[in-house]
């Protein structure tokens, strides 16, 4: 089994990758994030690695009518290109991925009006150059249950595919490269206190597979097949909003199995945020090749700009203007959309969960203007030169890397420090080796 999961992997990142990358990863991170400094990290990471970035936008997030950063997948593009140029990381090694596109922004409409949205998303993605789509079409839509039937879940898949496949032809891009499944977890972590998870089962992905080449060759894309490279399963892998499940190799043995009679294609493992660097370089050696991290990038942003926050207030005499999480409070209270059907309890479990949460909803709220208004306000109170002794007290993680002279004391450096600090596990998984 071992060697047929290292050449699936080899095989499917080789489709990825090609013609980018020089020598061939152990695995590669996709970061799924819409933030500036997320974004400027992961790429400062990169320089000098020699290597390929993978940089997914959400269908919340990113899509033709703008999701709730205000952009369009163009949009999106040259966003990210901007900061590229910035670093001095080359724009041609970054692959731009859509992750979980289908219907789910519109699944309160009927079926077909939330279908013809997803299509109208998935031209737009591809027109823009994105060239790996994780087709998700396994939540329901209205009147619909909530997780739909292998078949119709892969037919739906298939009709977004034959929509891409045209806009590439249509618009000279170069084909994508697909991810499907049917056991997908959730974008964004769970809603719920997680005990022990259920493991997608072998069987379960053999018959995903034959489904949805049933569906692709119904469809007229049986070409697009070839380009297929993994599936989304559940290996024990989740985060809610008070806790972590960490993957445990010997409950997805029987799982991995199943790389055995799919030649060529890999796992990608979604929620794996706050999971240990062991525990990833576990999930890659299993077959998942693709680790996708997100909010538990922005939470390690979070936790910097409120330690930044507790510093202002201990260098200042007396507040000037309103404190940082203040602010989030008040815009998140007043636009309840993004966390409201996610967060339960009481007032004030709800209120330590708009903050703290693992699932990091208050990442929804960054674009916001009074958000952003508050942070450039912070930096600029802050000194160029933070106090170390402040720093060992409110950002102790990175207290080591500013003595150490391989952080400078800023406000800026610090987040982005943070961020990478997230991000390290992810290089020690996915590095050759």
């Amino acid at each position: 089994m071992k060697v047929a999961v290292e050449r699936n992997r080899r095989i499917a990142l080789a489709k990825l990758l090609e013609p980018r990358a020089l020598t061939l990863p152990w695995g590669i991170t996709s970061v799924c994030s819409a933030h500036p400094l997320v974004i400027e990290a992961t790429l400062r990471r990169a320089v000098g690695d020699d290597q390929a970035v993978l940089l997914e936008a959400t269908c919340n997030q990113v899509n033709q009518e703008g999701g709730y950063t205000g952009m369009t997948p163009a949009d999106f593009r040259h966003f990210v290109e901007r900061i590229a140029a910035t670093v001095g990381f080359p724009a041609e090694c970054i692959i731009l991925g859509g992750d979980h596109l289908g219907p789910n922004p519109w699944r309160k409409f009927p079926a077909e009006e939330a279908m013809a949205r997803a299509e109208a998303m998935i031209v737009a993605y591809v027109e823009a150059g994105f060239e790996k789509l994780h087709l998700d079409t396994s939540m329901g839509c209205a009147g619909e249950p909530a997780s739909l039937p292998d078949a119709l879940t892969a037919e739906r898949a298939a009709r977004l595919a034959h929509v891409a496949e045209d806009a590439a032809k249509r618009s000279g891009q170069k084909p994508p490269v697909y991810v499907i499944g049917t056991e997908v977890p959730p974008p964004g972590g769970a809603t719920h206190a997680l005990e022990k998870l259920e493991i997608t089962r072998a069987e379960a992905v053999l018959e995903t597979l034959r489904v949805h080449r049933t569906a692709f060759a119904a469809a007229g894309v049986e070409h697009a097949l070839e380009r297929v490279i993994g599936l989304v399963v559940q290996p024990g892998v989740e985060f809610g909003n008070a806790n972590v499940v960490l993957y445990k190799p010997t409950r997805a043995e029987g799982l991995i199995s199943a790389l055995d009679a799919m030649p060529g294609l890999l796992f990608e493992a979604h929620s794996t945020d706050y999971q240990p660097a062991e525990e990833l370089c576990a999930l890659v050696d299993g077959g998942f090749g693709i680790l996708k991290v997100g909010p538990g990038l922005t939470f390690a942003l979070r936790e910097a700009l409120y330690g930044l926050d507790a510093i202002r207030q201990g260098i200042a005499s007396e507040a000037t203007s309103p404190s940082l999480p203040s602010v989030l409070e008040d815009v998140m209270l007043a636009d309840r959309g993004h966390w409201s059907g996610h967060y339960g309890g009481s007032a004030e479990e709800q209120r330590l969960q708009r903050h703290f949460s693992y699932s990091d909803r208050i990442r929804y709220y960054w674009p916001d203007k009074r958000v952003h208004a508050a942070v450039e306000r912070l930096f600029a109170a802050l000194p160029a030169h933070i106090p170390e002794t402040l720093i060992s007290q409110y950002l102790g993680r990175l207290y080591p890397h500013v003595v150490a002279g391989r952080v400078a004391p800023n406000a800026r450096d610090l987040c982005l420090a943070a961020i990478d600090d997230a991000l390290a596990p992810y290089r020690a998984a996915t590095a050759q080796r």
